[in-house]
């Protein structure tokens, strides 16, 4: 029953990266357009990071992992920039 509240603390904590990264997205819109490119490299290298946190069974990391990329998605998506 533990693991059951862990599980949805964990995903109510996922859950918030995507209002943070639309806040992010309307705070930083010069850096999101400017680094774009560099954002996806994050989004890419947490991603992989997640999949092997799996493999390991390492639940801090999978998550802290996954937040990342949520929120790094959502900002990247959010942010409309003229190039």
């Amino acid at each position: 029953m533990e693991e059951i509240y862990l599980r949805l603390f964990s995903f109510g904590i996922l859950a918030l990266g995507i209002p943070l990264g639309n806040f992010l997205a309307k705070v930083t819109k010069e850096e999101l357009c400017i680094g774009k490119q560099w954002f996806k490299i994050i989004i890419l290298i947490s991603f992989i990071g997640a999949i092997i946190s799996l493999f390991f069974k390492n639940n801090v990391l999978l998550f802290s992992f996954l937040f990342i990329v949520i929120v790094t998605n959502q900002s990247l998506k959010i942010n409309k920039c003229k190039n």
